[in-house]
């Protein structure tokens, strides 16, 4: 009776069997570049990290500021530095 029971659970209902044979490839592909839509696919070591796509938009934001404070630091420190000449 055991056996019966497990094998009508590991079967699939009708409505969920999918033939892949019909499928198409990139059927969506079109509209993504027309709607200009960003895909990025992460490596997997890369993704493990990040539970989400707004993880990943908040890390890349704070990036991104701590990249533009770093350039108006620079720029500013080396405004004041003048050459002198003997």
């Amino acid at each position: 009776m055991k056996i019966k029971r497990e094998m009508d659970r590991d079967e699939l209902r009708p409505e969920y069997d999918f033939d892949y044979s019909k499928a198409i490839r990139g059927k969506y592909y079109k509209r993504l570049l027309k709607e200009e839509a960003n895909v990025v696919v992460l490596e997997p070591d890369v993704a493990k990290v990040f539970g989400d796509s707004s993880a990943v938009n908040e890390a890349l934001r704070s990036l991104l500021n701590l990249t533009r404070s770093t350039q108006r630091l620079t720029r500013s420190s080396g405004r004041g530095l003048k050459r002198r000449t003997a």
